[in-house]
């Protein structure tokens, strides 16, 4: 029977590998999440049959060794031999230590389900890949999203089990991209459901109430090597700075097709949108290089991962550590 899990163990642990060479070569379209939940499953069956069946067989073979190990000394004794040569103990620990097929799956059971325990429901670690949250978040900022601040959600599923905090305008979180939901954006709470957002000639307004900004100095971006006018936008009592470029036009290009776009309008002078229920409209706060809300329309209350809140780390600028809100 030992030999036979050995095999089977092999093949799982081979099946994980080339799933992960297929996802790392492109090949395959890989879901983190999913990966997971099935090494959780898979370590804790092994976990639960060591506890029942494999481990009570160590630890009567080595209850053995003692025993006979103990016998001899008692043999050997009524012999007129004091000291007896060797130790019972390596052998002891051999005969309990977990094969290798146990050590890599039952053995890492407890650390996979602490990382997948931590990062289904409490936080999750993401890396930012473009500039569209600059000044507010950099490129190659580590961000810690808080999984539980709008409510409990299954791994993988996404559907919500328990609700919690509903999002607030000014609010920075990571959904699911809706026209791809496999990838993860990051972008800011600008309008709610039933609001109407407009962005025109570059000014922000909410339900006719112009967003309040005050104007900051000039923002050097190192990567392009170019300067953008800056701003402090004053947005659901949150205090942020946005960047935006004078020789970009007001106009929104590339719009895609997408729901609810017959409650948009688009002009030379930027676009006015009315958030359908149970949508949300998000904006970068980059603001003329942010593919958002602008482009492929609004963020069901389905596809939110979590509120994003701290970096903590980025190899490239420490300073860049703590929180961002």
């Amino acid at each position: 029977m030992k030999s036979a899990m050995g095999a089977v163990t092999g093949a799982i642990l081979a099946a994980f590998g080339l799933y992960a060479v297929a996802w790392y070569s492109g090949a395959v379209e890989g879901n983190f999440s999913l990966l997971l939940l099935l090494a959780t499953l898979v370590t804790g069956i092994y976990w639960v049959i060591d506890k029942l069946v494999f481990l009570p067989q160590r630890r009567r073979v080595a209850e053995h060794l003692v025993k006979e190990h103990q016998q001899r000394k008692e043999a050997l004794a009524k012999q007129g031999f004091s000291e007896i040569e060797g130790d019972i103990e390596p052998a002891r620990q051999r005969a309990l230590a977990q094969p290798w097929w146990l050590d890599w799956t039952a053995g890492l059971f407890p650390v996979i389900l602490a990382v997948f325990v931590l990062r289904s429901f409490l936080f999750e670690p993401f890396k930012i890949p473009s500039g569209s949250m600059i000044p507010t978040l950099r490129v190659g900022d580590l961000i810690l999203v808080n999984k539980y601040h709008y409510g409990i959600r299954l791994p993988v599923l996404n559907t919500k089990v328990w609700d919690n905090h509903a999002p607030q305008r000014g609010d920075v979180i990571v959904f699911r991209y809706p026209p791809k939901p496999s990838l993860d954006y990051i972008k800011r709470v600008i309008g709610l459901p039933g609001d109407e957002v407009a962005y025109l000639n570059k000014q922000l307004t909410v339900n006719g109430q112009p967003v309040p900004r005050v104007a900051q100095p000039d923002f050097f971006d190192k990567d392009s090597m170019r300067y953008a006018k800056q701003w402090q936008e004053s947005l659901g009592g949150k205090h942020y700075n946005i960047l935006n470029e004078d020789t970009r036009p007001a106009f929104v290009e590339g719009v895609t097709q997408f729901p609810f776009a017959d409650g948009c309008r688009y002009s030379v002078e930027g676009m006015v949108c009315k958030v359908p229920a149970g949508h949300y409209f998000m904006m970068g706060d980059n603001r003329d290089n942010s593919l958002d809300s602008r482009y492929w329309g609004f963020v069901p209350e389905a596809n939110i991962v979590g509120k994003a809140f701290f970096v903590w780390m980025n190899f490239g600028d420490f300073g860049r550590i703590g929180s961002f809100e």
